[in-house]
């Protein structure tokens, strides 16, 4: 179903709500992170006020979106649940993907990704990328980064680590400069629903190339 963001309600709202947590989300002291929350929300804004055009895909699950009503539910009592019910509304328009040539068995029914704004949208946009991410209980996302894309994730569900150096609840924001390694491990009990927002140059958005890589 095409269209533009305003003739899909629930769209325009999960990109609203998306826009609210990267416009009063806490920087914690850092002026970086400061400046990307604002350049997020700035992007944001500009794409909403242009009326972007809206390219559902056809939805697509993987093994790791049983536990997605889970995280779905716990969501709901978190800092950010107005975000995590416009999610809710449409759940069932999501592709959740792999989004890397060869993924590790270990990761397979562990891990997937939902884009939501992006150069191949649904909601689409040059200049900013928006999704979500899943992970179930007891995974290990192995260490990667990302060329020259600033990248930043807001827990919406359960608890992670970041490279082992602290642990992050509901509300909480990593931040990952470009080019950083990082490896996410999760809980033992509860599946992880995060947020997460790429910003860099229009090429390099459109052309980026997932892969892990070593320590």
């Amino acid at each position: 179903m095409a269209g533009t963001l305003h003739a899909h309600v629930d769209w325009h709202y999960l990109m609203y709500e998306f826009r609210q947590v990267y416009r009063f989300g806490s920087a914690g002291g850092s002026k970086p992170i400061r400046s990307h929350l604002k350049a997020v929300r700035n992007q944001l804004n500009a794409e909403m006020a242009l009326d972007p055009a809206v390219s559902l895909p056809e939805p697509a699950r993987l093994p790791v979106v049983d536990w997605l009503g889970r995280a779905l539910d716990r969501g709901r009592q978190t800092p950010t649940a107005s975000l995590v019910d416009t999610i809710d509304r449409v759940q069932h328009q999501l592709a959740w993907r792999y989004g890397y040539d060869r993924v590790p068995r270990s990761l397979q029914g562990k891990y997937a990704f939902a884009e939501l704004m992006g150069p191949k949208g649904p909601v689409v946009s040059e200049r900013l990328i928006l999704g979500l991410v899943l992970l179930a209980p007891g995974c290990t996302y192995p260490s990667h980064a990302h060329d020259d894309i600033t990248e930043s994730y807001i827990c919406l569900s359960g608890t992670l680590s970041e490279n082992d150096v602290g642990v992050y609840a509901p509300g909480s924001l990593l931040y990952n400069p470009p080019n950083h390694r990082h490896r996410l491990t999760t809980g033992d009990h509860e599946p992880v629903l995060l947020a997460y927002a790429w910003s860099g140059a229009p090429e390099r958005l459109a052309n980026q190339k997932m892969t892990f890589k070593k320590s």
